[in-house]
């Protein structure tokens, strides 16, 4: 199997927001380059750990915009342009392809639950739309459709399409993905904790929420796993372990605002009907950051 030409550990970002809930643009301008800093292979703004269906189209546009800027060129841009509905997710594709994201990030559809020939036919028109790579999204969790095995691979047949965050939570699914697909579409994981185990079984790494807060263990992850140094890669994941337990106790991304807040890193700010972590959790958030070695304010 060649490796994909993406790989590693790509950060799914979060949006930081003002006291006023409008963009902080310092705060994710200054967190997109200590993402750099700590090595991280890939960038995904306006995803849903970027609350992207809460932000408005010049609010999506500029988060990514921003990203592209800090990022010059060094890191491929996946930028989030997904939607349930067709017109409305290749509009936002070509204004991210516009503005310089080198991917699209594209999920299916949640809502309208379609079939998987409607899978097909949504993805299908998308690419015919625009010219930029699309990585596909599977999250029945969120959209309450999963991508069938046989519809990822029938769009892996079509270069345009360049892998797939795969967050079904089926390790079953996601290993018959690895051993079916074909050379150059990459499987990543969309749930930090199966990173090591899909890595293990192939996959190409993670698109993360936890390395928005911890970037340089994701990374050390991710890239132990690519090498084969299984021994470090279980290391690093115990350490792990907690931070990513933690960041899902309420809906991402209330957590791991949390965590950055914590760090000093943005306000606790984010868009309704999302709410700040509850204080119930605050305690347990602190001590698994205090484990992994975090300095927190």
């Amino acid at each position: 199997m060649a490796p994909s030409v993406l790989h590693g550990c790509g950060t799914a970002l979060v949006t930081p927001f003002c006291a006023d809930g409008s963009l902080d643009e310092s705060a994710l301008r200054a967190l997109v380059q200590w993402q750099l800093a700590s090595g991280v292979h890939m960038l995904v703004p306006c995803g849903s750990t970027g609350e992207a269906v809460t932000l408005s189209s010049a609010e999506h546009r500029r988060v990514v915009e921003i990203t592209v800027e800090e990022v010059n060129g060094r890191i491929p841009v996946i930028a989030g342009a997904g939607s349930n509905d067709t017109q409305k997710a290749i509009a936002t594709s070509r204004e991210m392809q516009a503005i310089g994201a080198t991917h699209l990030l594209h999920v299916t559809p949640m809502y309208n639950k379609p079939p998987q020939r409607g899978l097909l036919a949504h993805f299908r028109a998308i690419a015919d739309a625009c010219e930029l790579p699309i990585m596909l999204y599977n999250v029945p969790g969120r959209t309450s459709v999963n991508m069938e095995v046989a519809t990822t691979l029938e769009l892996a047949a079509d270069p345009r399409f360049v892998g797939v965050k795969e967050a079904s939570g089926s390790l079953s699914q996601i290993t018959t993905i690895i051993r079916e697909r074909p050379d150059g579409f990459g499987v990543f994981s969309g749930d930090d904790g199966f990173t090591l185990s899909i890595m293990a079984h192939g996959g190409d790494g993670i698109i993360s929420v936890v390395s928005n807060v911890v970037p340089a263990l994701m990374v050390q992850l991710s890239e132990a796993c690519a090498r084969g140094d299984f021994a470090t890669a279980r290391a690093v994941d115990a350490r792990l372990a907690p931070v990513i337990e933690a960041c899902f106790v309420e809906a991402n991304p209330i957590p791991a605002k949390a965590m950055l807040f914590m760090m000093g890193r943005l306000q606790d700010r984010l868009r309704l009907p999302l709410v700040p972590l509850a204080d119930s959790w605050r305690s347990r958030v602190r001590a698994s950051l205090e484990h992994a070695g975090v300095t927190l304010v």
